[in-house]
């Protein structure tokens, strides 16, 4: 049986990577950047950004589909037989106040801390990059909007909504996250571990028995209960998991009460678990139930807990194959010295659901993902910190260098889509 040969990376002096070229798709994908900075718009929300999205997809050529799995937006561009190759990028920013201090910074109550403004910008211009190179090159690119990735939910809701079956099974499903790494720099994952890890989002509902706070003892103290769990919960990470095994256990959210005279008769924590593989998250998970439901019993509560996952990623593996053919363009474009390996890291990502990890939601086995990671912080902050105290993702001081990290990004991505689109485009 024959089988197809491995994509091989693109020559650096392809015309969609001349540097010419590059510089003009730059300035239409900056204006997008800047806009979508200014009005970000948090998970379920992104109306107006899916809408710059399209505009911006079609405005480069694309057929554009708005409206796929909520706010998503699939663009394709269809150039003869060949590959059908996939770019991700995210349209949902955090609900988080913004404090870089940046003449474009938004001034509501969300703001994109995490870079896909970076990733929105860098699509479109690899569209448009690829667009404008048609004769150098044979498939169908197809460019995704994704809403609501910071929930952990918007992959899932577009393959839901036949992703695959309205726009064509890939050949492969690209896409790259910003980092606090020097910008212009790209970093890859090895070719056996996980790149993010999987996660869990879940609620706890401790029910107790509410009254005055002058008669506690009538009352079964919710608050009390809660603490309990939150102590316990800690052993979870200090002393269920192997010390050589990354897990986190998070409480980010404790609601309950609304005076200091009245105990209140339910308490809400929200809690966040991360681990690299998805078999040491379903045994975090079964020891926090196990937990909550104990402590409850000891506390007498009234009625059991109530315990919903809200949202769950799995663990992020990359295609090996396909992984370092890109690697290898990225390596051709920039040179060694600005490609680097990528650790196993606790963030987490819906991505994994474009793969085999989803094949429950599309039915399609075999798809080759591939993910890397793009610098951020600019030259001149990394060199004053020595890389330490650069604001992270999610901090409300996040700051992309965006004139250095936006054509890296929009050369990153078109270089991947080219390798797996070609292997070795026409001369």
């Amino acid at each position: 049986m024959s089988h197809p040969a491995p994509p091989r990376p693109p020559d650096a002096s392809h015309p969609a990577l001349s540097p010419a070229l590059a510089r003009e798709t730059v300035r239409p994908a900056l204006t997008l950047y800047l806009d979508v900075h200014r009005h970000p718009e948090t998970s379920g929300e992104e109306a107006r950004t899916a809408a710059l999205f399209a505009d911006r997809l079609t405005a480069a050529g694309l057929d554009v589909t708005r409206g796929v799995g909520g706010h998503g937006v699939v663009g394709v561009l269809r150039n003869g037989d060949g590959p059908r190759v996939y770019l991700r990028a995210e349209l949902d920013a955090l609900p988080l106040a913004e404090r870089t201090g940046l003449p474009y910074a938004s001034t509501g109550p969300a703001m994109h801390a995490c870079g896909h403004d970076l990733h929105l910008a860098a699509a479109t211009g690899a569209a448009d990059l690829l667009a404008r190179t048609t004769a150098h090159w044979r498939g169908t690119l197809v460019v995704v909007g994704q809403p609501a990735e910071e929930t952990l939910t918007g992959a899932r809701a577009l393959l839901a909504d036949g992703l695959y079956e309205r726009f064509g099974r890939p050949g492969a499903v690209l896409a790259q996250h910003a980092a606090p790494l020097p910008a212009g720099l790209v970093a890859h994952g090895g070719p056996h571990a996980p790149v993010t890890a999987a996660s869990a989002a879940l609620t706890v509902l401790v029910h107790g028995r509410g009254g005055h706070a002058a008669t506690p003892h009538l009352t079964v103290d919710p608050v009390v209960t809660s603490a309990a769990v939150i102590s316990r919960l800690q052993t979870i990470v200090a002393r269920e998991a192997a010390p050589a095994e990354q897990l986190t256990l998070t409480v980010g959210t404790v609601r309950a009460g609304t005076a200091v005279n009245v105990v209140p008769d339910t308490a809400e924590l929200g809690i966040g678990l991360r681990a690299l593989s998805d078999a040491a998250l379903d045994r975090a998970l079964a020891a926090v139930e196990r937990i909550v439901r104990a402590e409850c019993a000891a506390s007498a509560c009234p009625r059991d807990p109530e315990l919903t996952v809200v949202s769950r990623a799995p663990a992020l593996h990359t295609d090996p194959a396909a992984t370092e053919a890109v690697r290898s363009a990225h390596t051709a474009l920039y040179g060694p010295e600005r490609v680097t390996g990528w650790p196993p890291s606790l963030a987490s990502e819906d991505f994994p659901l474009y793969g085999d990890a989803g094949r429950a939601l599309h039915g399609e086995a075999g798809i080759p993902l591939v993910y890397w990671m793009l610098g951020t912080t600019s030259p001149r902050q990394w060199a004053a910190t020595g890389g330490r105290d650069i604001p992270p993702n999610h901090s409300p001081h996040f700051a992309p260098a965006v004139r250095t990290a936006l054509p890296a990004a929009i050369t990153a991505l078109t270089s991947a889509a080219l390798t797996m689109l070609t292997g070795a485009p026409p001369a």
